[in-house]
């Protein structure tokens, strides 16, 4: 039977794939977007379309509103930002802000608001996007930099252990997924995979979860990855 699955910033890019991967699989998908003129996308996709910006906080306490009663078995925190700076010297206090807020804040925010449709559902599982670049156990993949970003995925993994602690005791698996380098508007043309091979593995990690799987780290093939 399939499951009912809301991810987060679903029109281009991984997102996007899914979607596509999981309604392909009989799944009933909702993603979102921050402007209506993107919905076609997600349609033409399979799913169906809820606007949301993640950035703010109106637009997510109103998704939630609109959720309310539906019963989501899946919540894929998937939209997310790189407000680049490689280096100390071009930290901005603003960009690294609005890192952290978008890639760690909004994730558990858009958690907040869909708790209620998760409680209801049978599935009880969040999976929050992050990246190996957010692993401080892994060192500097990729060769250092990316403050911004990788700060804000270091943020989004702890985040998620402390969501996965608060809602493990009623049967919750909450995951943080590095979802691999994929060719993406965000990881370039030189990443070795494509957004379906991702895309392929994400859906089949998502598929596996179970209660026992709650605050783990994990890459798209499934395998464990260092804090």
């Amino acid at each position: 039977m399939g499951k009912t699955i809301v991810i987060t910033g679903a029109t281009r890019g991984i997102g996007l794939e899914l979607l596509r991967t999981l309604a392909g699989q009989g799944h009933v998908v909702v993603g979102t977007c921050r402007k209506p003129d993107d919905a076609g996308k997600i349609k033409a996709a399979g799913g169906t379309a809820e606007i949301l910006d993640v950035d703010d906080e109106t637009s997510i306490a109103a998704l939630g509103s609109r959720m309310a009663g539906r019963a989501v078995d899946v919540l894929v925190n998937n939209a997310g930002i790189n407000v680049a700076c490689g280096t100390l010297a071009e930290l901005k206090t603003e960009d690294a802000v609005r890192n952290f807020r978008v890639n760690a804040v909004s994730p558990l925010l858009v958690t907040r608001a869909l708790l209620p449709s998760l409680r209801q559902g049978s599935g009880k599982q969040v999976v929050q996007i992050s990246s190996v670049m957010g692993s401080i156990g892994s060192g500097m993949v990729g060769g250092g930099g990316s403050y911004n970003y990788r700060a804000s995925k270091t943020a989004l993994n702890m985040f998620n252990a402390c969501l996965a602690h608060e809602l493990g005791g009623e049967g919750f698996a909450c995951i943080v997924v590095h979802p691999g380098w994929v060719k993406t508007d965000m990881g370039g043309e030189n990443a070795p995979l494509t957004p379906q091979q991702s895309a392929t593995g994400i859906a089949k990690v998502i598929g596996g979860l179970t209660a026992a799987d709650n605050g783990r780290f994990v890459d798209y093939a499934g395998k464990g990855l260092a804090w």
